[in-house]
C-alpha cells in the first residue's frame, strides 16, 4: 500500500495508486475550447482513469482556469466497495485513485459533507467558504477556508446508469470562479460524464469478473479468451477441499442459517489461499477448487509451500471460528465444530472454457483434477485433516524432525492402476511460506 504523505484518509477510505506528473501531465491546451476538443478527441483513447483525470485538472489550470483542487467520484458494482474517487490538489501537486468501502456511507462526515446530497439525491452545490452559516453545517467548508480556497462547488454527473457519481471543484482566487469561468467548467465537466461512464462500465466489467471467476480467470476473459475449448495447459498445485458433515449440517439448519454458516467458512478458507498466492476457481456446494499455477512462484518448490501453508493456517482458522464465532454465528444453534478436508497434488491441468456454447465455465480439468478430489476423499478414513500426494511432498524442504511430514503409506484411487503414497503434516498449524 502506498504512504499516504503528506495526506491523511479517513479509515473507509484507501489510498491505491498516486500520480504525481503536475503540469507536466496536462494535455496540449491553452484555453477551454482547446480542452474541450481534447475532451472529444485525444482523451478517448486514455484507458486508466487516474491518468485521464490528473492530465484533466492539470488541462483545465493550462487553460486559463482557476482551479485549485478537485475531486472525482464514482460508484460501482463490487460485494464490499461502494466505489472509488480520485483527488487533486494544485497546492501538493498529487493526484490520489482511493477506494472507499461501504462503511464510509455511515459516517458524519460523510452526511454532513456538501457531497452527500450531490451523490445520494443528484443535487448540485456551490457556496463560499467565508459564508458563516455554510461553515456552520458543513465542516468541508471550514477546513477548505483554512486552505485558502474561496468558492467550492460539487455536482452530480449524469451518465445514464444507477450509480451515483460526483465531481467537485474549488478555486483559491480572490473571488473564486467568475460567472463565464464557472460556466466553461460545467461544459467541460458535461463532456466528463461520458469518459466516466466508460471508466465506470470497464471497472465494473473487471470486478463482476474478478468476483466470480477470480482474478487470473477474469483477466482472461477481459483479453477476449471467451470461446469454448480455449485455454491453456498448466502446471500447478491442485486444492480440493470440502466441509464434513455438510449432508448432516444441512439436514439440520435452515437455508439461510446454511448460507450463514458456509459464507463463514469459505471466508477463511479463500482467505487463507489468496493470502499464498493460490487462485479460487470454484465452489462446488461445500467444495472448494483452488489452483497454485508454478509460473506465479519462484520455483515448485514455492507453490508446494504456499499451498501446505495455506491449508494449515485455514484449518486454524477454522478451528478459531469453532471457538469464537462472530455473533451471527454464535446466535445460530447445531453448526459447529466446522471441519474440513484439504487435499493437495500436483499436475498438468487444462485451464480453459468449458460447457455448452450457451453457458461456459472457466475451470481447470484434467486427470490430476480428479486424483486430488479423491485424494481428499481419504482425509476422513485416514483421521487427517491434510493430504499430500508424494510429488508435492517431495518439494516440501522446510519440514524436519517434530515439524515434518508422516508417510502415511500407499493407497488405491478409484481411477489410479497403482496406489498413491501420502503424506501428512506432523502438526497442523499456520506456516508463512514466503518468509
Amino acid at each position: 500500500m502506498p504512504d499516504s504523505a503528506p495526506r491523511r484518509y479517513p479509515p473507509a477510505v484507501t489510498l491505491l495508486r498516486r500520480g504525481a506528473r503536475g503540469p507536466a501531465a496536462a494535455p496540449a491546451v491553452s484555453d477551454p475550447a482547446q480542452l474541450e476538443d481534447w475532451l472529444l478527441g485525444d482523451a478517448l483513447a486514455e484507458e486508466d482513469m487516474l491518468g485521464f483525470f490528473e492530465r484533466l485538472v492539470w488541462g483545465i489550470v493550462a487553460a486559463g482556469l482557476p482551479l485549485d483542487r478537485a475531486s472525482l467520484h464514482a460508484g460501482t458494482l463490487h460485494p464490499q466497495l461502494y466505489g472509488y474517487a480520485w483527488n487533486w490538489n494544485r497546492a501538493d501537486g498529487l493526484c490520489d485513485e482511493t477506494v472507499v468501502a461501504e462503511a464510509a456511507l455511515k459516517t458524519d462526515a460523510y452526511r454532513r459533507n456538501p457531497i452527500f446530497q450531490v451523490i445520494e439525491y443528484g443535487k448540485s452545490f456551490r457556496g463560499r467558504t467565508d459564508d458563516a452559516e455554510l461553515r456552520a453545517r458543513y465542516p468541508l467548508m471550514a477546513d477548505l477556508a483554512a486552505q485558502g480556497i474561496v468558492d467550492y462547488s460539487a455536482l452530480p454527473l449524469f451518465t445514464g446508469v444507477a450509480y451515483h457519481n460526483a465531481v467537485t471543484v474549488a478555486s483559491a482566487a480572490p473571488d473564486g470562479f467568475s460567472d463565464s469561468e464557472y460556466v466553461q467548467l460545467e461544459r467541460i465537466l458535461r463532456l466528463v460524464s461520458g469518459h466516466v461512464q466508460r471508466h465506470i462500465a470497464q471497472q465494473i466489467t473487471t470486478n463482476v469478473l474478478d468476483t466470480y471467476l477470480g482474478p487470473a480467470a477474469g483477466e482472461r476473459v477481459l483479453r477476449g479468451n471467451i470461446q469454448r475449448g480455449s485455454g491453456t495447459a498448466i502446471r500447478a498445485i491442485i486444492w480440493s477441499s470440502d466441509l464434513r458433515g455438510f449432508t448432516d449440517l444441512s439436514d439440520r439448519l435452515s437455508g439461510d442459517d446454511m448460507i450463514v454458516v458456509l459464507n463463514a467458512y469459505f471466508e477463511r478458507m479463500v482467505a487463507a489461499i489468496l493470502a499464498q498466492g493460490g487462485e479460487v476457481l470454484k465452489f462446488i456446494g461445500d467444495g472448494l477448487l483452488a489452483v497454485f499455477p508454478y509460473s506465479a512462484f519462484s520455483d515448485e518448490a514455492a507453490a508446494s509451500q504456499a499451498a501446505l501453508a495455506a491449508a494449515q493456517t485455514a484449518l486454524a482458522s477454522i478451528r478459531a471460528l469453532n471457538d469464537d464465532p462472530p455473533p451471527e454465528l454464535a446466535a445460530l444453534p447445531y453448526w459447529r465444530p466446522l471441519r474440513s478436508g484439504i487435499g493437495l497434488h500436483e499436475g498438468d491441468v487444462f485451464f480453459g472454457n468449458v460447457g455448452a456454447a450457451q453457458r461456459l465455465d472457466f475451470t481447470v480439468i484434467g486427470r490430476a483434477v480428479n486424483t486430488t478430489a479423491r485424494v481428499e476423499g481419504l482425509s476422513k478414513e485416514l483421521g487427517r485433516d491434510i493430504l499430500l500426494t508424494e510429488p508435492v511432498a517431495a518439494r516440501i524442504t522446510q519440514y524436519s524432525g517434530a515439524g515434518g511430514l508422516d508417510d502415511l503409506g500407499l493407497h488405491a484411487l478409484r481411477g489410479l492402476k497403482a496406489p498413491i503414497r501420502l503424506f501428512s503434516p506432523v502438526e497442523a498449524g499456520p506456516v508463512d511460506s514466503r518468509r
